[in-house]
């Protein structure tokens, strides 16, 4: 059973695919939620009752309005789920999203990798750092609380 659930916001239908296979090598104990639109990743985090993802990947552009930052600081504005990290998982390499990331909340900025053992590297960083270096808090979402 999964101990590290992973809330992938992309709109790339095929990327799921990739990091929950580059991961049985290289983070073993998470597992991948991919919703492909900030809209409905809102949805999601407004219905969750109990625990939630432990960690976002968040990528920018995604093909259906709003885009990242919108969902970035959706959560940023909420009352649990602003606990939750949010790495940006994107192709950006410029300045300026990099910047306004930061500035909305982001915890890390990171580009996407091209190989799958890439990914496998990425995934094996990820778990080093968010599951096995720091201690992140416990979160809990309340379906009755209002938003």
């Amino acid at each position: 059973m999964s101990q590290f659930l992973i809330l992938l916001v992309d709109d790339d239908t095929e990327l799921l695919q990739i990091v929950s296979s580059a991961a049985e090598h290289s983070f073993p104990e998470a597992s991948f939620l991919q919703i492909t639109s900030a809209s409905k990743a809102e949805e999601y985090i407004n219905e969750l009752d109990g625990k939630g993802p432990k960690l976002i990947l968040l990528d920018i552009n995604l093909k259906a309005d709003p885009d990242g930052f919108a969902f970035l600081d959706f959560l940023a504005a909420h009352p649990v789920a602003c606990s939750i990290p949010v790495v940006m998982l994107t192709v950006s390499e410029l300045l300026d999203d990099i910047k306004h990331a930061y500035l909305s909340g982001a915890n890390a900025f990171t580009t996407k990798p091209f190989s799958y053992e890439e990914w496998k590297e990425y995934l094996g960083n990820l778990r080093t750092y968010w599951f096995k270096t720091i201690t992140l808090a416990p979160i809990r979402f309340r379906k009755d609380r209002p938003t």
